[in-house]
């Protein structure tokens, strides 16, 4: 082995290496179908590692006549598992050929020995794809080698399942985009409404994604996540399932609804009024409703009833309904949104900026996301710009009634790959400053002003005189050209030489084409 090839594999990460694993389920079942074999391995070995080290603890402490008590589990957020479904048990039979069998076993009694679980693990799930018994082994085998409760800072399922959550989505192509979102695009958001306290919401949360790092974003600003409450919906069976194992992975409680459901024609919170929506919703959804299904529904009201051919004005109008009084959302939308008028949905737009309801926009760069290649922008929305005072006194709004922010960010972010592009943590903070200060929301310590080719606050009759397009390009301008010193008269004469001698040597090819053309038989 080469030094090089020697320093590749050992600079190999854990989930690289699990990752190549996995990866060999492919010929045996499709990558559609496998990333719920891996993920679910993975969170029954997570599982089984707490439970171990809780009933460790227990014995350490001389309670050793608790071990089997349900209650002494739940009491430290740790799920209780039954002999079947520990880890030791499946590891012990991994070679066994029906180690299918006893893995849909253990998960179905994980959830029937825990509520909280109730509809989130596969359901004889590994018995009915047949998978190569051999394979799964070695799968079992590497998954094995993860110490999930090593480190609690480090959060390793955490990264495990963010990294197949983001290699799943490359390597599916359009389907991935039904379960995650770019962790970067994510961090904007999150970075941009700051969920602190309160209720949080997404209609269409795929993986969970949204509320792990809003989460993430607390701790981050030593914040406490039980000062929020997590909302949440997703149509999608198995995503659905991949969303609940995500949250109780990280100890997040949420309130995903009973089933997994179409959050237009079966809103499982219909009362619910969220302090904070975070959303990634199908992009330019087609069909989403036959003509005449939810023509009075009462999102609408106020608004032109969204047409059945795309579904991004439904999103919206849903997404304001479920707002609270001071509530703010931000979420992606094909750039599109921004300036179409078909079916009515330009007089929805316009009537959501005469109501004062746009809060920011944000022009993404293209190439961040694996499953689309459809330019992207983010809305973000409030019922109230008005001045207000937290009653912690943590912030203050600035009045902004009557103003749009616009930021065109689409010359951002780095290449990570060749296909793919990414926020960088300067990006995201550079972005959500400017909207903070814009805000008012810095202590009064950084004034906002407008950036040619960035950001602008652009007025209502602004935005009326640009037809009620929202695209940021309209309003910020083109960026200032930096003065290089050199004197006008001494630039025109330099490039006028230029132009001359590219002239001349214009007309010497032309000579020449010409010559040839000639002694071709082809001349004038």
């Amino acid at each position: 082995m080469s030094k090089q090839a020697a320093s590749s594999k050992k600079t190999k990460s854990f989930e690289q290496t699990l990752w190549d694993t996995a990866d060999k389920l492919r010929g045996s079942v499709e990558s559609s179908e496998y990333k719920h074999v891996v993920l679910s391995l993975i969170f029954l070995k997570f599982v089984s590692d707490t439970f171990e080290a809780r009933r460790q603890e227990l014995i350490d402490q001389g309670q050793g006549d608790y071990v089997d008590m349900v209650e002494f589990y739940t009491m430290r957020n740790v799920f209780y598992l039954p002999e079947a479904s520990r880890w030791s048990h499946i590891q012990k039979h991994a070679k066994q050929d029906d180690i299918a069998v006893k893995i849909d076993t253990a998960l179905h009694t994980v959830e029937k020995s825990n509520p909280s679980l109730r509809g989130a693990l596969p359901d004889n799930y590994f018995s009915r794809l047949g998978l190569d018994s051999s394979k799964l082994a070695a799968l079992i085998d590497s998954i094995d080698n993860i110490d999930t409760v090593a480190d609690n800072e480090q959060d390793v399922v955490g990264r495990v399942y963010e990294y197949f959550l983001g290699n799943f989505a490359a390597t599916e192509g359009k389907g991935g985009g039904e379960f995650y979102t770019p962790k970067c695009v994510v961090n904007l958001i999150a970075e941009m409404i700051e969920p602190y306290q309160g209720k949080i919401y997404d209609p269409c949360c795929g993986s969970g994604g949204m509320f792990v790092q809003s989460i993430k974003f607390i701790e981050n600003h030593q914040g406490n996540k039980k000062d929020i409450s997590i909302y949440g919906q997703e149509q999608t069976a198995t995503t659905y399932k991949l969303a609940k194992m995500n949250l109780a992975i990280r100890g997040i409680a949420g309130n995903l609804g009973e089933v997994p459901a179409d959050t237009f024609f079966k809103d499982q919170h219909p009362d619910l009024k969220a302090d904070f929506i975070m959303a990634n919703p199908p992009f330019n959804l087609k069909e989403w409703r036959a003509s005449n299904e939810l023509n009075h529904d009462s999102r609408w009201a106020g608004y032109e009833v969204p047409p059945t051919g795309n579904a991004n004005y439904a999103w919206i109008l849903h997404m304001l309904a479920k707002l609270s009084e001071n509530g703010v959302a931000g979420f992606v939308l094909a750039n599109g949104s921004m300036s179409t008028n078909t079916s009515g949905e330009g007089l929805i737009r316009q009537k959501l900026i005469e109501n004062d309801h746009i809060d920011c926009m944000i022009a993404l760069p293209g190439q961040l996301f694996y499953t689309t290649q459809i330019p992207v922008c983010l809305w973000f929305m409030t019922k109230n710009k008005r001045a207000q005072q937290f009653t912690d006194g943590r912030k203050h709004f600035r009045d902004r009634q009557g103003e749009t922010l616009f930021i065109d960010a689409r010359n951002t972010g780095s290449m990570i790959d060749r296909t793919h592009k990414e926020l960088t943590t300067d990006d995201i903070a550079d972005i959500a400053h400017t909207y903070h200060a814009w805000r008012g929301e810095l202590d009064g310590e950084t004034v906002y002003e407008d950036v040619p080719g960035f950001c602008k606050s652009a007025t209502l009759d602004e935005i009326k005189a640009n037809d009620y397009v929202l695209t940021p390009g309209r309003y910020v301008g083109a960026a200032d050209v930096e003065d290089d010193g050199v004197l006008f008269e001494e630039k025109m004469s330099e490039l006028s030489q230029t132009l001359y001698r590219q002239m001349k040597e214009s007309a010497e090819l032309d000579a020449v084409i010409r010559r040839n053309l000639e002694g071709l038989g082809y001349g004038e």
